[in-house]
């Protein structure tokens, strides 16, 4: 009995030194296989570009998943597209930061089922909390606490913003040090409510600002773009949004399907946005965004997050992403555009974070004025959130 009780003990030993190892090596592999850049910093771009970048009092991103991986957000990383660092580095002053909680096997841009979860054994190989192995709304409160974390641990230089007057303290810091950085989270798919109303003030009282009805597959609030149905908002659907409303909640469109996109022009009474998206008029497939739903967003007083990725934009560079936002901007007035990199998301990049200034000089080249450009860049989200946050 003593030399099975070794032997177990033993094998326990070595499981968790095992368990270790990969928790601890994992991650970073992972991260480096999934967020690859194509142009590595640093970026060379005119005077112009560079003087313009330097001196936007406000330059903000929709939409990154930088908390999908176990990343040290507040080290300047080798691999990855955002951190806190290179945010600072880059004067980007604000970062939505959107919360996956799960994704099918397999997946694709036309068609997915939500049968499968290719989350649960990162999670679990990566040493998350056990609560958030098989609970999706545990996923995304462990992705919130990470980043009030990252804040509490960056000794001033990072800010979660959950309010109006957040937002404005942060604005007045920065008039005095431009080295700091702020971030707002966001939920990617409503599947993370587990479909409970209830985890609607859950998610709100742990920082969560705005969300998505759907992500890459069905869901009980209706049809993503890349779903089966293509169905509208179920009523499930219907009292989530109006709930969220009522709590001055972000309503974010992107991943829709076309009906849901419908039902919540139909009953919205806030303005919305779609945090990183592309444009049919550009470049047409599922999850891009027609004319007619960038008119209806924009008719809600909303704004459309301009994407950084190939099937956004055709081809994964400044000058597509700069012609994208031209498009967008003829259409509906420079308003109600701005930047949705999808940064972390699981795609090719075309630059990381320090590369926004490459967006500025093809807008430039395009005869954008540096007005335009200004809002762009971040001054529309400036101005939404001072409109629409608690």
């Amino acid at each position: 009995m003593k030399k099975i009780k070794k032997i177990a003990l033993r094998l326990t030993l070595v499981f968790f030194v095992l368990y270790a190892l990969i928790t601890h090596f994992l991650p970073s592999i992972l991260d480096k296989k999934f967020n690859p850049v194509i142009q590595k910093p640093p970026y060379i771009v005119s005077q112009e570009a560079q003087q313009l970048t330097d001196t936007l009092d406000f330059i903000a991103d929709l939409h990154c998943d930088a908390l999908l991986w176990k990343r040290d957000l507040l080290k300047n990383n080798k691999f990855g597209e955002v951190d806190i660092p290179r945010m600072i580095q880059s004067n980007v002053t604000l970062q939505a930061f959107t919360i996956v909680s799960k994704v099918p096997k397999n997946i694709n841009f036309d068609k997915n089922t939500a049968d499968t979860d290719a989350l649960t054994l990162p999670f679990i190989l990566e040493g998350r909390p056990i609560k958030s192995w098989f609970n999706l709304t545990q996923r995304a409160l462990v992705q919130c606490k990470a980043l009030k974390e990252f804040s509490e641990k960056s000794d001033g230089s990072f800010y979660v913003i959950t309010s109006k007057s957040d937002l404005q303290n942060f604005i007045n810091k920065r008039k005095t040090n431009k080295y700091i950085a702020a971030g707002y989270l966001g939920i990617e798919g409503m599947h993370a409510l587990s479909g409970d109303l209830r985890n609607v003030d859950v998610l709100y009282d742990a920082g969560v600002r705005m969300m998505a009805p759907v992500h890459f597959f069905d869901n009980k609030l209706g049809g993503s773009a890349h779903g089966v149905s293509h169905g509208g908002l179920t009523d499930f659907g219907k009292q989530i949004i109006k709930k969220m409303q009522s709590k001055n909640m972000i309503v974010d469109v992107a991943h829709s399907s076309e009906k849901m996109l419908d039902d919540i022009l139909a009953i919205t009474t806030k303005p919305i946005l779609s945090s990183h998206t592309g444009v049919k008029g550009m470049y047409n497939n599922v999850r891009n965004l027609s004319d007619k739903h960038l008119i209806g967003i924009a008719n809600t007083g909303g704004i459309v997050g301009i994407a950084f990725f190939d099937k956004a934009i055709g081809k994964a560079d400044a000058q597509h992403i700069a012609q994208a936002i031209q498009y967008t901007v003829n259409l509906i007035g420079a308003e109600h555009v701005a930047l949705g990199s999808d940064f972390d998301g699981s795609i090719t990049a075309p630059f990381d974070v320090t590369g926004m200034s490459l967006i500025v000089d093809e807008l430039l080249k395009l005869n954008f004025t540096p007005a335009q450009i200004s809002l762009v860049m971040g001054g529309n989200v400036k101005r939404f959130l001072f409109e629409n946050l608690p």
